[in-house]
């Protein structure tokens, strides 16, 4: 199988992918690690929330960075459900290179680039079931049938992938997110806070990551 639009790569001393579609790096240049731990883990209060059957869904895959750190704390009892929308995925090998600056999560990713590589994207890393939609997320989010419990929003910067990150696309997060639910992003932009508003949650401003003075939380009351 091979995806209609794979994702134009330059690379960063060697070890850092930016997105040429975008110009803008797939993680933080410190640590990436640690920011996803910060903003996407702790933003939406996990693994503490975790449990059997807790649907986590994301915009933007990337390296699948996010879905690692999420099956680094959880093993179980039971499987959380992990669905995320990309619309330029990586390739394998870019992949595989983007986490290798990353020991924690090169430790348990083999089976995930191994599903990668044979063109599956629905697949399994430890109790996590994982299922990447690939395509403009306007389109897949819209047909999608799931509740999300919470949200990664991680998107390439809103000044540069404003689609992302438009009314009608953080409505359907929205309309796609449990009572209770929430999302936490790295970006605090006026203007994403106030969509998210809009399509019904409750956001707050929170102390961001490494040089990055603010993030973005929210809940859907």
């Amino acid at each position: 199988m091979t995806d209609h639009q794979t994702a134009k790569i330059d690379w960063r001393d060697g070890k850092i992918p930016v997105s040429t579609q975008f110009d803008d790096p797939y993680f933080s240049l410190g640590n990436g690690l640690e920011e996803t731990r910060h903003v996407f883990l702790s933003g939406n209060d996990l693994p503490a929330r975790l449990r059997d059957g807790f649907h986590m869904a994301e915009l933007g895959f990337g390296t699948g960075l996010n879905m690692l750190a999420l099956a680094l704390v959880w093993d179980g009892p039971g499987v959380v459900k992990f669905t995320s929308f990309e619309a330029f995925p990586m390739t394998a090998h870019d992949i595989a290179t983007a986490l290798a600056a990353f020991s924690e999560a090169t430790a348990i990713a083999g089976p995930f680039i191994a599903a990668w590589a044979e063109g599956k994207r629905q697949f399994r890393i430890g109790q996590v079931e994982v299922d990447v939609k690939i395509g403009d997320a306007r389109d897949t989010l819209a047909a999608w049938d799931g509740q999300a419990d919470a949200w990664f929003l991680d998107g390439f910067s809103p000044a540069k992938n404003p689609e992302l990150w438009g009314e009608d696309l953080m409505r359907e997060v929205g309309r796609h997110t449990a009572q209770g639910g929430t999302f936490a992003t790295y970006t605090a932009a006026g203007h994403v806070r106030q969509k998210l508003t809009d399509a019904g949650f409750e956001v707050i401003r929170t102390p961001g990551f490494g040089r990055k003075r603010h993030m973005s939380q929210g809940r859907k009351p």
